[in-house]
């Protein structure tokens, strides 16, 4: 909140307090609700190292299935603010698509009515308060606790604990309010009263930024006559309009997908709100019609208000779910993504670091994005370009015949392409703010090792550059051969990678194909130390230049070793029981040179 506007508004909460005690009840009552569903949404997030998140992604490939994850995950946690947050988080991540992450706001604005259900048929048809103190007592006691999951459950009962209690500080508060005020004096019928009560809705959601805490504090005004049935049913319009601005908030960090969600959000709950303006007089007919059928009483106008805050969204949903796709290409043509700069980051960004699961995905795009720029170099430095890996094209041919010079300058592609990203990448992992007990964690320090062994894979092949630019213009051909051997094994395992990727996508499970590159990485290097003895033995070369190329050949095995080791660690995705299976059977490093060895003895 600006700080002049929040003057403002502590000026006038001032006023209030020295108007009325009844006033100081309703305003603690706001107070400790708001209070309780922060410690609402403490509790649930401790939940989303991976659960909700998978839950999320399995339920999300349909539009349908989009909306009813909306409805359920809000209606269970009762925060629409939260699920729009790890939607704009997911959506940033790119582990959802724009319109999966438009039918969970359009699932969680049905979800969050029923708070409202739940408040005007039950919160005020019993004391609540005797609920709370158990909840808060339970609460306390298991966030206390050393293990992650109690403290959750913990932060979960203190939250519902203080959620009641607002309720009853409010419900309390408005029924002696009338003693020194009656709100409903200020009661205004007709077109003028919608307008500004649907005004005062929303200026009231966008300062409390919870829809759930100013239908609760209508509701409990509605309960006790402090305000009209018509006046309450414009105020939960202004309410679902209002809360949008935490969509937008989340939004500022996020990246141009995130900004679309938020502005289908805001388009969703302005639509929503003219439809229910427009056609006031009939929702109010079909809501007495529906609570006529449900045996609710005519006079209970706080079920009523219910009724009618589920009937607007629910139609709402119904007239604008078969224009999804329109919608997006709306949302595509008002925020268009700017082209991006391919030597800043393009996946890190606020919005993803809060949750683990976006956190490393964003770090694993990322570091594919480094990986892209780290091969770059590498085939440059060999004279070659990416395309030469999928044109069908000959490598071996192509660095045979090639005898120009190649004047590569490694260092000014390392600062332009790797140091930016690579800094970017280490900085935002050092900000995710969950425990390290998650397996997250884990998965973020293998991705910092990846992008580690990733840069000792470039500063290697500088090492390597200076001999092999020098053996180019070499008049011994024994030296330009072993030269273009070392060349070749890179590029060649370089395009084996390539090809390893299109086989992850296409889910041809090829892990165990990575013994079979792991172990001709190490029967390469014993060949290529056989070659070079044998080069000096025939004197074809000088023990000196032998010795050169013995440092040489090191650099290309431990090349070939990083590169692998970081496509191993980006491209195999383990979260299904096959890859798991496929993981037991692989061979790690002392097993494959044991094989070697083997074979080589025969």
């Amino acid at each position: 909140m600006p700080k002049p506007f929040l003057l403002v508004v502590i000026l006038l909460l001032s006023y209030g307090f020295w108007l009325s005690d009844e006033f100081k009840g309703i305003a603690a009552g706001i107070s400790i609700f708001l209070f309780g569903m922060l410690l609402l949404e403490q509790g649930f997030k401790t939940f989303t190292g991976g659960m909700l998140e998978r839950i999320l992604q399995k339920t999300t490939n349909t539009a349908w299935k989009s909306l009813s994850f909306g409805i359920v995950s809000t209606t269970l946690m009762q925060s629409s603010s939260l699920v729009s947050i790890i939607t704009i988080s997911f959506l940033s991540a790119g582990l959802l698509d724009l319109v999966a992450g438009i039918g969970i706001i359009f699932g969680a604005n049905l979800g969050s009515t029923a708070g409202a259900w739940l408040i005007a048929g039950l919160g005020l048809k019993v004391k609540i308060s005797t609920y709370a103190m158990p909840l808060l007592v339970f609460g306390v006691l298991c966030s206390f606790q050393n293990s992650k999951q109690l403290k959750g459950i913990g932060y979960i009962l203190t939250g519902l604990g203080f959620l009641f209690l607002g309720i009853h500080y409010m419900k309390e508060g408005f029924e002696t309010f009338e003693n020194t005020i009656n709100l409903a004096d200020y009661a205004m019928p007709g077109l003028q009263g919608l307008l500004i009560y649907t005004l005062l809705g929303t200026i009231a959601t966008v300062i409390m930024q919870s829809s759930h805490a100013t239908m609760v504090l209508i509701i409990t005004a509605l309960s006790v006559h402090q305000i009209t049935y018509d006046n309450a049913l414009a105020l939960a319009i202004g309410s679902n309009i209002g809360t949008t601005i935490t969509a937008i908030i989340g939004a500022l960090s996020a990246n141009v997908q995130g900004k679309r969600l938020a502005g289908a959000h805001l388009l969703f709950n302005l639509l929503t709100g003219i439809i229910a303006l427009t056609f006031i007089k009939e929702f109010m007919n079909a809501v007495d019609m529906i609570n006529a059928w449900l045996d609710i009483p005519a006079a209970d106008n706080t079920l009523k208000l219910a009724t009618f805050h589920s009937l607007f969204n629910l139609v709402g949903v119904a007239i604008m779910l078969p224009f999804i796709h329109q919608l997006v290409v709306l949302l595509e043509k008002i925020f268009i993504e700017k082209r991006p700069n391919l030597f800043r980051p393009k996946y890190l960004n606020l919005s993803a670091v809060e949750f683990p699961e976006t956190a490393v995905e964003s770090v694993r795009q990322e570091s594919i994005h480094l990986y892209d720029h780290a091969i770059h170099i590498v085939l440059h430095t060999f004279g070659l370009r990416k395309r030469h890996l999928s044109d069908q094209s000959d490598l071996k041919q192509l660095i045979e015949l090639n005898n120009d010079p190649v004047e590569y300058d490694i260092d000014a592609g390392y600062e332009k392409r790797i140091k930016g990203i690579y800094s970017a990448i280490i900085a935002f992992i050092s900000q995710a703010a969950f425990s390290w007990e998650m397996k997250q964690s884990s998965r973020l320090s293998w991705l910092r090792d990846a992008n580690r062994t990733l840069v000792e894979a470039i500063k290697d092949t500088k090492h390597l550059q200076k001999n092999w630019a020098r053996s180019r213009i070499s008049n011994n051909a024994a030296i330009k051969n072993e030269y273009k051997k070392i060349a070749y094994q890179i590029v060649l395992l370089v395009q084996q990678i390539e090809q390893f990727r299109k086989e992850i996508v296409e889910n041809e499970l090829p892990l165990l194909s990575l013994d079979i590159l792991k172990a001709s990485i190490e029967d390469e290097d014993m060949q290529m130390n056989r070659s070079i003895d044998l080069l000096i033995r025939e004197r074809k070369i000088t023990p000196e230049t032998g010795s050169s190329l013995i440092n040489d050949s090191t650099y290309m095995y431990n090349i070939k070793k990083n590169l692998l080791k970081t496509a191993e660690t980006l491209f195999v995705q383990d979260n299904t029981h096959a890859i798991h299976v496929e993981h037991q059977l692989t061979l790690n490093e002392t097993e494959i040179k044991e094989v070697v060895q083997a074979v080589d003895a025969q």
